[in-house]
């Protein structure tokens, strides 16, 4: 990793955004929105005016999301769609309470363990592949979508996923950003019955500007706005997947899908210098943030300063120490006996933080024992006028997901199963009916039992990492919401996982323009490997509620077509 240390040193002296020239915030690419009434924060303009238009129709935060989410399955297929999973955290206003939904799918009832070593065999692979017919699990967001409304919905569904049936009508154009990773997509997934037919224009990914339109999709989701779920899951649309599936190789059957049913979590959390931040629990990985922030509890963020060299050390060993767990118990909790209490408790944290030495980065750590003593994605948050706010998020895991395009659907399925391991024994092995490790994870900030914040960072194994990011950002280094978000980020990756691999190396330390040159030094110096990656940092969303106006901020990515607004 040597010969990138002088590029890195010149990158590191480079500002990480432009700033805000008014304000003099060094990090700000934007102000905040700010508005009274409303807000929606999504990865794309045209959802996130999805979402207002049903807040000033007098829809609800639950309604608005499920405006955005239908719309970003069109306009942003490369990270979501209707044959992927979903998870929220909501903040109920009259209850004044948070509640979480876990809409994530099964692996097929029909498909053993055995048999499925079996024909990976046959296919010379030793782990599950990331496209095909195997890793595909029942697609859990539609469900998701019918457990939202009907529990803080106020307007029929045909209204909310009217603007995502209308432009998938009519068409729209598409942004470089999604043109990009279209191309991208294209031609791996191309190989698959259905994928080119539905999910290109002539064999080709749309261009920057390219008019894009899928009346497959706008069919597939009217059914659903008039039949509601038991049309996805119980009519000829789940016959038309199970067939499709079947017909390439794959067991996912109709049975699976008239059986799913999506399931109501608590939330679990921790304290952090007297905010409570939130997560959802496994088969999620969201308890991995809440480790890594108790784990930099007791070091002093302030005063070390933001990128300085003792920040960047400690939450890379932080984020090291908190991914063994990860990988050795994140998983199903209907099939495994998950220790998420101890995994999130503060003794635990004491106990795991001997283990990060302040002048040395570590090669290998051996996950804890705390009953003695584990893509693209795209997250949204919405916020109506009675205070509910909600944080989503909806993926296909890997880019477009499988490439399993069944015919007349107009989407394609997800490839979550690729996240179970195969190893007798451990937590997150594949079973039938079992759900996979998920790395899609929303969260929220609360203070002294007030909502917050309402935040969520996308793309795979950093989704966690920029969570703690956007943590101490705000609250250690006094940021705003914007640049909390703006602020260049830190990507660890090589940590163990929850498919059998291990780390052996400590990984590899990705770092951002705008970090200083003797922190760069510094990292080198205790041994870390610094590598380059131009595009893993994750996407970012934000909704922040000021307690005492009830005004809300809103903020959203600058790396890509993210939009905040409100009213």
């Amino acid at each position: 990793m040597r010969p990138l240390l002088p590029l890195l040193l010149a990158l590191s002296t480079l500002p990480a955004m432009a700033g805000d020239r008014v304000t003099g915030k060094p990090f700000a690419s934007r102000s905040e929105v700010i508005a009274l009434h409303g807000m929606a924060a999504t990865s794309q303009p045209l959802a996130t005016n999805a979402a207002l238009d049903i807040l000033k129709a007098g829809g609800s935060a639950v309604d608005a999301a499920i405006a955005a989410n239908a719309m970003l399955g069109l306009v942003e297929p490369t990270g979501n769609g209707i044959g992927g999973d979903l998870f929220a955290i909501i903040w109920d206003a009259r209850t004044r309470r948070l509640y979480g939904l876990n809409a994530s799918g099964r692996s097929p009832k029909s498909l053993s363990l055995e048999k499925l070593r079996e024909l990976l065999k046959a296919q010379g692979l030793e782990h599950l592949p990331p496209h095909g017919p195997l890793p595909v699990s029942v697609p859990g967001a539609v469900d998701g979508w019918s457990e939202l409304h009907a529990k803080f919905g106020r307007l029929p569904m045909k209204t909310l996923l009217a603007p995502a049936i209308r432009t998938a009508r009519e068409g729209h154009p598409v942004s470089e950003l999604i043109a990009y990773y279209w191309a991208r997509s294209l031609p791996r997934l191309s190989k698959f019955p259905g994928f080119r037919e539905q999910m290109s224009l002539a064999g080709q990914a749309p261009k920057k500007g390219e008019i894009w339109k899928n009346p497959n999709l706008a069919n597939t989701l009217e059914a659903v706005a008039k039949g509601g779920r038991k049309a996805f899951y119980q009519g000829q649309i789940a016959h038309t997947i199970a067939d499709y599936v079947q017909a390439q190789g794959g067991y996912l059957a109709y049975e699976d899908f008239a059986s799913h049913r999506s399931e109501w979590v608590e939330p679990v959390s921790t304290s952090y210098r007297g905010y409570d931040v939130w997560e959802l629990p496994p088969n999620s990985q969201g308890i991995a943030a809440l480790q890594m922030l108790n784990l930099l509890e007791a070091y002093d963020l302030a005063k070390a300063g933001f990128g300085s060299p003792e920040h960047l050390h400690w939450f890379i060993e932080a984020k090291k120490i908190a991914f063994e767990d990860r990988a050795k118990f994140y998983a199903d909790p209907a099939f495994n006996k998950l220790p998420v209490a101890e995994l999130i408790s503060k003794p635990y944290a004491e106990q795991r933080r001997k283990l990060l030495d302040p002048a040395r980065a570590a090669k290998r750590i051996e996950a804890g024992n705390p009953a003695l003593r584990q893509g693209d994605t795209i997250y949204l948050t919405t916020a109506d006028a009675e205070g509910n706010m909600v944080s989503l998020i909806q993926s296909n895991y890997r880019g477009m997901g499988s490439g399993m395009t069944p015919p007349g659907l107009g989407f394609v399925l997800q490839d979550r199963g690729e996240m179970f391991s195969l190893e007798d024994g451990h937590a997150n092995v594949y079973a039938p009916g079992k759900r996979p490790f998920q790395t899609i994870i929303p969260a929220f900030i609360s203070k002294d039992g007030q909502p917050w914040v309402s935040f969520g960072v996308m793309g795979g194994d950093m989704q966690p990492q920029g969570h703690v990011q956007i943590v101490t950002n705000l609250i250690d280094f006094g940021m705003n919401l914007q640049e909390a978000g703006d602020a260049p980020r830190i990507y660890h990756t090589g940590s163990s996982e929850p498919t059998g691999e291990l780390m052996t190396d400590g990984g590899v330390v990705n770092l951002e323009s705008g970090f200083a040159a003797e922190s760069v030094r510094s990292l080198l110096d205790k041994g870390h490997q610094l590598g380059w990656d131009l595009g893993g940092y994750g996407g970012y969303q934000a909704i922040q509620r000021d307690p005492k106006t009830g005004a809300y901020f809103g903020a959203s990515e600058s790396r890509k077509d993210g939009m905040a607004a409100g009213y």
